[in-house]
């Protein structure tokens, strides 16, 4: 069913995409900006389109510029990778109203995840553990506000329905200053999402970021490939990812992971996903679902042997999961440490030539990168330029084998935040494990 596939994206996913069509002997579309003519993916790929000038308004979230790209490809497919469209309802839809094959979810789906709203409704019915808060949006009624958060109790956090990524979101630690909060958290979602429908939850002061990675196909089957943790962060934005998580025991693993399979067949959910949860006191809450393929899918690749982008052409090409729950074994341990152009002190982007580029190797390396000698990163995306991934037997063998390899990579001309990623290795609560998505903020003193 699927001959041809436009990659609508640019950088490491772009990449990673076009080598897994690569495998299927699928051709591939690379669609591009003008400023990004030299990204690997574009000068590998069958064919390429410019889609548009550097803004990413009008190229890579241009809708109609993307479909016509599949149209004069004579394309069957359109893989939206992370970011961007990936989780824009109107985009999916639109793709399949022109008669080609999204890989991801069905559009009422992702538009119902994408409102945080109906998404915790949605899985407070699927018997998923949700954080305490207003189960529903707020209304202009102060002291019906002031009543729940009350009875929530404080600290609690005001969100945009429409928010992800770590925006939207507003912490309130006394009464004095909720209604400030709500008004103001309003305003900022109408500016940033169109949307200023807001809701209340519980604030949990001291959690850890761990996330279940989902597969379903659309004939009724659904796995889990067990959790990642992605508590290092800063600014809600994550800096390290593991799997498995540490101090998650096989009994809870199995018994969180059936709750998210059995959460996607009552919705219907199809292609690759991800549970995001809170997890705090030995209890697990949930806080969003992401429609897509994640950043940091290579760790769960690493420790189950199983190729998600893979997963994702095939279930998009009607065909059924290849591996049932009883073939899904965790073994090993895998870390991941995103690589960003960015000043690893002030955290400002560094755009930029390339002048030399040096990818580590040895045993349990992997890396996900688009750089080489002479590329120019420009200035007008997103930072992160490459993943690496280290493998071991155990959770201290893959740290061990990360610093070497942070260590041994080079690159010069740009900044990089290779010494951050140095430091957090390095750190004896890090190697510990277990801490929580606070941590590297009070380290960095932010």
């Amino acid at each position: 069913m699927i001959d041809k596939i436009v990659i609508a994206n640019r950088g490491e996913i772009a990449l990673r995409i076009l080598r897994a069509c690569w495998e299927l002997g699928i051709k591939t579309v690379a669609v591009h900006s003008d400023v990004d003519r030299d990204l690997k993916h574009v000068l590998l790929a069958d064919e390429t389109v410019c889609i548009g000038p550097a803004n990413s308004t009008d190229s890579y979230l241009n809708i109609p510029a993307l479909i016509s790209a599949a149209e004069i490809t004579d394309a069957t497919a359109i893989h939206p990778g992370y970011g961007f469209l990936s989780e824009n309802a109107d985009f999916a839809e639109r793709v399949e109203q022109s008669g080609f094959i999204f890989i991801g979810p069905r559009a009422d789906t992702i538009r119902m995840m994408g409102d945080k709203v109906e998404a915790i409704k949605a899985m407070k019915a699927a018997g998923v553990p949700c954080v305490p808060g207003s189960d529903g949006p707020l209304g202009d009624d102060d002291a019906t506000n002031l009543r729940l958060a009350r009875e929530i109790g404080y600290p609690i956090i005001i969100k945009a329905a429409g928010g992800g990524g770590g925006r939207g979101m507003r912490e309130v630690h006394s009464e004095a200053h909720l209604l400030n909060a709500i008004a103001m958290t309003r305003s900022e979602a109408k500016a940033a999402f169109g949307n200023d429908m807001v809701y209340m939850e519980k604030f949990l002061e001291n959690p850890r970021h761990i996330e279940f990675q989902v597969l379903a196909d659309q004939h009724g089957n659904a796995i889990h490939l067990g959790e990642r943790d992605c508590s290092m962060q800063r600014r809600h934005q994550k800096v390290v990812e593991e799997a498995p998580a540490p101090g998650i025991t096989e009994e809870l693993r199995q018994r969180m992971g059936t709750i998210c399979a059995d959460a996607c067949r009552r919705i219907g959910y199809r292609g690759a996903g991800t549970f995001e949860f809170l997890y705090q006191d030995g209890e697990f809450y949930f806080i969003e679902m992401n429609t897509r393929i994640q950043v940091e899918h290579p760790v769960t690749e690493r420790v189950t042997d199983t190729d998600l982008v893979l997963e994702q052409i095939r279930i998009a090409a009607g065909e059924r999961l290849s591996l049932t729950q009883q073939d899904v074994k965790i073994r090993g341990h895998a870390i991941e440490c995103r690589i960003n152009a960015e000043d690893p002190r002030t955290f400002m982007p560094s755009p930029g030539m390339v002048k030399q580029y040096h990818a580590p190797g040895g045993p349990g390396i992997r890396i996900d990168s688009h750089l080489y000698s002479g590329y120019k990163v420009p200035p007008n995306y997103d930072s992160l330029i490459g993943k690496m991934i280290a493998y071991g037997n155990t959770r201290e063998s893959a740290i061990k084998r990360m610093q070497t390899a942070l260590k041994e990579i080079a690159i010069e001309g740009i900044k990089t935040n290779i010494p951050l990623q140095r430091d957090i290795m390095d750190d004896t609560h890090f190697q510990t494990g277990g801490t929580n998505i606070h941590y590297l903020e009070k380290k960095l003193g932010l």
